[in-house]
């Protein structure tokens, strides 16, 4: 285990190709072994370079629209209601989802069947793994299964019909390279299911401690919805646009998230294995062992955090020390993409100081909450 942002960058940067993603092969079998995050080299680049492509600034632009549709549904489903914020906004990011890896035309009997299962594979990845029938991960294999032959019977159809999208699936439907071959099945829908899962709790996660740093401070809170509207009558722009702006022209905001993934630390650590004795610092670490990136550890050193366990975004006013803040990991298997939410207004319910891990930590119970729309509040500027 390495806690230091000097050995981070030796295991994720400097010295990566001595250290290969391996993670506990029950968890390679739900996600898929062709997913993108379980390889390096030449197939790895193809595949990111695809990821990356469908989830760059201009194509997610695109998507806004679409986007601010989503959430704008969303958040009216939830008016008046008491809820847990994890549990919704994990709702609303498979959403957003299935919109960047399938576009605007997937059929609701289909989106519903790939939801249903696909929350089943959830619920089983992190359980104990044993095919004994009924369980959790004997439930998820399944499960998972059946994702695969839902995908491969879209794959089929939009080869059929000739009809290609600008989303993900498309993209990886339409790759070849120089020798004319293409991606597999098999690998179009590990990665397809991978980059799902990759969205799913670690976005809902820090959209959760957001709201909950947030109703700590009510400070933080205005300063954000003053940069917002600053915004919005400066621009004259609608809330599509305005969406846009959150990481483009509002620095505020920004340093909010910021400190939010800081502090959350989601992603706590990484996997790799040493595919060659190395030696760090007069250490030997032997081929086969496992080697674990600490970023919670690192984010939370008072080395590159003074008063760590402070909740201040003014520290991202300037940029954190190279190699020290890595909410996304580091080197060529960072996270190549990252979705963004907003709640307007939200009261806290309950008991908020106490943290549970499902695996990601998250605010008791998803942080109970009770959200209503803000024209339905005297007094509360939009």
């Amino acid at each position: 285990m390495l806690a230091s942002a000097e050995a981070a960058r030796f295991v994720l940067v400097s010295k990566a190709q001595l250290f290969k993603p391996k993670y506990p092969r029950s968890k390679e079998r739900l996600i898929g072994p062709w997913a993108l995050f379980f390889h390096q080299g030449g197939y790895h680049s193809i595949v990111r370079k695809l990821v990356q492509s469908s989830l760059s600034p201009e194509s997610i632009r695109r998507l806004v629209p679409d986007i601010d549709a989503v959430a704008s549904a969303t958040l009216r489903s939830w008016d008046g209601h008491m809820l847990s914020t994890f549990h919704a906004m994990k709702e609303m990011s498979f959403d957003v989802g299935i919109l960047i890896i399938f576009g605007e035309h997937l059929s609701k009997q289909r989106k519903n069947e790939i939801k249903r299962n696909y929350f089943i594979v959830d619920k089983g990845y992190n359980s104990f793994a044993t095919s004994i029938p009924g369980t959790a991960y004997s439930n998820a294999i399944k499960a998972r299964k059946r994702l695969g032959e839902i995908l491969s019977e879209i794959m089929e159809e939009r080869r059929e019909n000739k009809t290609m999208e600008k989303d993900l699936l498309s993209c990886f439907l339409e790759w070849k390279n120089d020798k004319g071959e293409r991606l597999s099945d098999n690998q179009i829908s590990d990665n397809i299911f991978g980059v799902l899962y990759a969205a799913q709790d670690t976005t809902a996660s820090v959209i959760t401690w957001m709201v909950k740093y947030l109703h700590d401070d009510p400070k933080l809170l205005d300063a954000v919805k003053a940069e917002q509207m600053t915004i919005y009558k400066r621009n004259g722009c609608g809330s599509q646009q305005l969406q846009w702006a959150h990481t483009r022209k509002m620095p505020f905001t920004q340093r909010v998230i910021s400190e939010s993934l800081r502090m959350a630390s989601i992603i706590s650590f990484t996997y790799r294995e040493a595919v060659a004795d190395v030696e760090y610092k007069g250490y030997l670490i032997p081929k086969g062992w496992k080697v674990m990136p600490l970023f919670r550890n690192i984010h939370h050193s008072s080395e590159y955090f003074p008063d760590p366990h402070k909740f201040d975004p003014s520290r991202f006013k300037s940029s954190p020390k190279p190699n020290t803040f890595l909410p996304f990991g580091n080197g060529v298997h960072s996270c190549p993409g990252n979705e963004l939410a907003k709640i307007e207004m939200f009261e806290v319910v309950g008991s908020h100081s106490e943290v549970e891990y499902s695996p990601f930590p998250i605010p008791k119970h998803g942080l109970q909450v009770r959200l209503w729309s803000t024209e339905q509040a005297d007094g509360i500027a939009e």
